[in-house]
């Protein structure tokens, strides 16, 4: 019974965290979070980052919650600043621009959205220390994107824009998808164990009546 019980709630917490890592995000492209650096590693079929937003809350100047890193979930509204660290040394000679738009869903896809309006943009310029900065004002939850404009107005193709978008609000403790899946599964494994120990104790409570009637 015992090695049932603890089979059952492995499979179960092992399929939540693959559920969790595989659902939670707005792109068929790989966004993963890094281990070995700050923010989450996002791509196109051309270009790739390291991406990373910090908050200024509208609500304080706290220093340590202005060093926290994000990468695609912010806790909330206040002033926002991006980084995205070029892993392609060849396009920091090249000028890229920067839009944040506030945008609707319409699919998973990171062209399948509407644009809203436009938070903040800034022309195209050479990032020649190979990080892109930007910052923006967010007054409201909800779904934003960033752009970067890879050869600023000389632009054409839609490769040459990668779109990284990041949700604001939704998850109030900017836990990143890892620690939401994990802190899924704990929950899900810790209501299976109380589930299973009830059923249990009143099994043995009522073999126990039994045996003394």
């Amino acid at each position: 019974m015992k090695n049932t019980i603890a089979t059952l709630c492995g499979i179960l917490l092992f399929s939540t965290l693959l559920h969790g890592c595989d659902k939670l995000k707005f792109d068929d492209k790989p966004q993963i979070e890094d281990i070995n650096s700050v923010g989450c590693l996002i791509t196109n079929d051309f270009y790739a980052v390291h991406f990373s937003a910090y908050l200024k809350s509208s609500g304080g100047n706290d220093r340590d919650a202005l060093l926290r890193p994000y990468c695609q979930n912010i806790p909330g509204v206040g002033k926002a600043f991006f980084a995205a660290d070029l892993i392609d040394r060849d396009i920091r000679k090249t000028p890229i621009g920067v839009r944040v738009v506030e945008v609707q869903k319409t699919g998973s896809k990171p062209d399948d959205f509407t644009e809203l309006r436009t938070i903040a943009e800034f022309p195209a310029k050479l990032y020649p220390r190979g990080v892109v900065e930007a910052q923006a004002d967010i007054d409201k939850n909800g779904d934003y994107v960033l752009v970067l404009i890879v050869g600023g107005e000389d632009a054409l193709a839609e490769e040459d824009k990668l779109k990284i978008p990041f949700t604001v609000g939704g998850n109030p403790f900017g836990l990143s998808t890892i620690e939401l899946s994990v802190l899924a599964g704990g929950g899900l494994l810790l209501v299976v164990g109380v589930v299973f120990l009830v059923v249990f104790l009143r099994k043995k409570r009522a073999a126990r009546r039994a045996l003394e009637g």
